[in-house]
Formats: structure tokens, C-alpha cells, sequence
């Protein structure tokens, strides 16, 4: 079953320029001017779409001097791949049956 919180995620993810943020950051902390130079998107742009990340729980955020490094919690996604797992998963079977609901 898909909660609440596996919801937010996934509402979070569903942005292409922020899955591309959790992809990039899955590789590493990245500040938000490595996130520009990676994206091309702008400054303010990327900091919305953080916030939507944080908010989620699927980034957290380290000092570091003037800058403010993003991280991924793999925590938080790891319920995620699961429930998105189970959905493919189904999808093929209900493929596969060719169940149809009339109309």
C-alpha cells in the first residue's frame, strides 16, 4: 500500500528536473552552483525545486562554510523503489491479461 509519505515522494520525483537532481545527487553532495552547472536551470529555479526535495525528505542539507551542500537520503527512497517495483509488477500482469473495464 502507498502511503502518504511514499506520496510526497513520489509527487517530488515526478518533476523531471528534480528527478535529475536526486539523480545527480545520488552520485554526490552537490551545493546549488554545482546544480546549475550540471541542470543549466537558474539559481532561484533549482532552489524552488530543493525546497520541494527537503520538504519531501528525499534531500538533507550539510553547512559548509558559505555554501549549503544537498545530500540524498536513501532512506527515504527505499520504500519508494519497493512500492514502484510492485506497480511495474503489476502493470505487467494486467498487461499481460488484457483485463479491460467496460465502459
Amino acid at each position: 500500500m502507498v502511503t502518504s509519505v511514499d506520496n510526497d515522494i513520489l509527487r517530488a520525483l515526478a518533476d523531471p528536473l528534480r528527478l535529475r537532481i536526486v539523480t545527480l545527487l545520488a552520485q554526490e553532495a552537490l551545493c546549488t552552483t554545482h546544480l546549475v552547472e550540471e541542470t543549466g536551470a537558474r539559481q532561484t529555479n533549482l532552489s524552488n525545486h530543493l525546497k520541494v526535495l527537503r520538504e519531501a525528505g528525499v534531500v538533507e542539507t550539510e553547512p559548509c562554510g558559505r555554501w549549503t551542500y544537498y545530500r540524498l537520503r536513501p532512506e527515504a527512497l527505499s520504500g519508494t523503489a519497493g512500492e514502484l517495483a510492485r506497480l511495474s509488477s503489476l502493470a505487467e500482469e494486467t498487461a499481460a491479461s488484457g483485463r479491460t473495464r467496460p465502459c
